[in-house]
């Protein structure tokens, strides 16, 4: 009976095995290839960029900053692998003017070909409680953090879409999986970037064009990007076991890129919500906790 089982197993993990590759694309091939970073020039898009030249592509950079932009640039070239590499560099502002941003992606290609990879990192955030934040707050992050990364993307797809080739990168956050205290305004602006990306890569995969959304909490940057070298084509891309646990437990109806990971998915959902009760009851604890004690101080205030 044993012996039986044992044989179901195996002969199960080696269908999943086969079947992966059904599912999964396969890795951008990145000597030659056109990168582009939209908030490039600092931060991890700058750390993007850098781990895409070393591995030999060529690498347009998009933000608003010109002098920050040429300070990437030369950080960049440090890191060329041969002397046919080029970084150029292009200032506008992704949020704004979509006109503007589909003529920056011509001109991009129009000098160093097709962009085979967009890597969407321009965004911006601002903490603080809902009341306290001005409404128009509400709107510059929404127009930076979503529209930032839709412009772009419009920009790029159709190309795509000709050339059958093309991968898709949007930086959400941690916090555009789960709503957090003090993010009312960053949170949904890093959620809308999930729900674009699940709708775009239904469009798109039979073009073999990939979307990848990833997760970062707070970040080191080099070791996101490194990370990241792993995780291309994935849809999922998340940072360390609070990350992982996320990403299982938000998945919803958001596509797998191996059947391994849906399986994964189903058997830890159980457990990984048993773990998120505790996170929440203890995020709930901490914010109680840190009104009492400014209800305290306040009433001290008072009397004082």
């Amino acid at each position: 009976m044993l012996l039986l089982v044992a044989t179901c197993v195996v002969a199960f993990v080696l269908l999943l095995y086969m079947l992966s590759p059904l599912i999964s694309p396969k890795p951008l091939a990145l000597p030659g290839a056109h990168v582009v970073v939209t908030g490039g020039s600092s931060g991890i898009g700058k750390c993007i960029a850098i781990e895409c030249y070393k591995q030999g592509a060529f690498i347009t950079l998009v933000a608003r900053n010109e002098d920050r932009l040429l300070q990437a640039k030369k950080e960049i070239e440090k890191h060329s692998i041969n002397d046919k590499q080029v970084v150029l560099c292009i200032s506008v502002d992704v949020s704004q003017d979509y006109s503007q941003v589909e003529n920056v992606i011509k001109q991009a290609q129009e000098k160093l070909g097709p962009v085979d990879m967009l890597v969407n990192c321009a965004g911006m955030s601002l903490a603080g409680k809902f009341e306290d934040l001005e409404v128009g707050t509400f709107e510059k992050l929404m127009s930076v953090n979503y529209l930032g990364s839709v412009y772009p993307s419009r920009a790029v797809i159709t190309t795509m879409k000709e050339r059958r080739v093309g991968r898709i990168v949007f930086l959400s956050s941690q916090a555009g999986q789960v709503g957090l205290y003090g993010f009312t305004a960053y949170s949904p602006s890093k959620f809308a970037i999930r729900g674009l990306a699940e709708a775009l890569q239904m469009e798109v995969k039979p073009y073999n064009v990939y979307v990848t959304v990833a997760y970062p909490p707070d970040t080191d940057t080099p070791g996101f990007a490194e990370e990241n070298k792993t995780k291309q084509g994935n849809f999922n891309s998340s940072i360390g076991s609070d990350g992982y646990m996320l990403s299982s437990l938000t998945c919803g109806m958001a596509p797998v890129t191996s059947i391994t990971e849906g399986l994964q998915q189903v058997v830890t959902m159980g457990l990984f919500r048993m773990l998120s009760l505790f996170y929440l009851g203890s995020f709930d604890n901490i914010i109680r906790r840190c009104m009492i004690e400014r209800a305290k101080y306040e009433t001290a205030d008072k009397t004082a």
